[in-house]
């Protein structure tokens, strides 16, 4: 498995699992859903790594995983160079301040019958026992950075519009100073117009602020104008990962030039080559053998039904996992 990186890495994955037990059929018989599924790569300081693939791959998971918001099956989560999944109860309440997500959904993140004075303070009373008129000019200067004014503060979530919403669970993370951020499809729930204003804000704010970013998204047009890195999840698993140019300019996996394909181009006179992917992805209760794209892969052939692919090392700081890779 790939352990390559450019710069200095602020966090690594290493054979990282999430399973899910569930009950089936008439016995009850126990069984489990691969949510994440042996999971390995690193993410650089300063940088935008991004997680892409269709819903179900895994992404949300991974991301919710990663915080110990939800608790690993297996495998290591290092977290500048302390293993995140060993840590005490008290030391995990510092790193929770270091390492902040922003949900999917700005409206149901957010605490409807609080105002937002209250939102954004209430880590600031936790993490740092601030008194109240510390409170409230730290979360004045922080909703004034994320482009919301002071009388913001004393509405309620139902008063805002969805794009100011998200702006205030973002002053909610980064209230805190953290280091790293999970950003859970931030601009899905949001209008063509407003994702552009809100991304532009995401951009401002890890180069004044020096965060790290792990994006997930099924956006390959957000992915192309916000990250440095890309990983593409399908069924759970890791499929290709590299910089960004590597996997778009040398895209390498049959499942990453599908979804390359499916990026719309706002000229009528373009015409992308017609390779859709056959069928829906499978169940993760149930994954194929093999590639677990095969299914649907129009190169499969005998051997991706049989054997696990392992990862190909494209060039430096660029995999695939694939029997056949294709390399122009």
């Amino acid at each position: 498995m790939p352990t390559e990186v450019k710069t200095e890495t602020l966090l690594s994955v290493e054979n990282l699992k999430k399973y899910f037990p569930v009950k089936r059929g008439a016995f009850r018989r126990l069984l489990y859903v691969r949510a994440v599924d042996d999971v390995t790569f690193q993410v650089p300081k300063e940088s935008v790594f991004a997680v892409v693939g269709e819903s179900g791959s895994g992404k949300t998971t991974l991301g919710r995983t990663v915080l110990r918001l939800i608790e690993p099956t297996s495998g290591k989560i290092i977290y500048k160079n302390e293993d995140f999944t060993k840590i005490s109860l008290k030391s995990l309440r510092i790193f929770r301040r270091k390492m902040q997500i922003i949900s999917q959904d700005p409206y149901n993140s957010l605490h409807p019958r609080k105002l937002v004075k209250d939102i954004i303070g209430e880590g600031l009373k936790i993490h740092f026992h601030m008194s109240s008129n510390e409170i409230l000019d730290t979360v004045k200067e922080t909703l004034e950075r994320v482009g919301l004014r002071e009388e913001h503060m004393f509405r309620y979530p139902h008063e805002f519009s969805g794009g100011q919403r998200q702006r205030i669970a973002t002053a909610r993370a980064i209230v805190l100073k953290p280091e790293f951020l999970v950003l859970d499809e931030p601009t899905s729930a949001l209008d063509v117009s407003v994702q552009a204003i809100i991304l532009k804000m995401f951009k401002d704010l890890k180069s004044s602020l020096s965060l790290t970013y792990l994006f997930i998204t099924h956006d390959l047009a957000v992915v192309d104008y916000m990250s440095d890195y890309v990983a593409v999840m399908y069924l759970g698993q890791i499929m290709e990962m590299g910089t960004k140019e590597d996997v778009f300019n040398n895209t390498a996996h049959p499942y990453t030039i599908l979804l390359m394909n499916s990026i719309p181009v706002p000229d009528p006179r373009h015409k992308n080559k017609k390779m859709i992917p056959k069928g829906e992805i499978p169940s993760s209760i149930n994954p194929p053998s093999g590639c677990r794209f095969h299914t649907r892969c129009p190169y499969a052939k005998e051997v991706c039904k049989k054997e696990e692919p392992k990862f190909v090392k494209i060039s430096k700081g660029h995999f695939v996992k694939c029997h056949f890779p294709i390399i122009e």
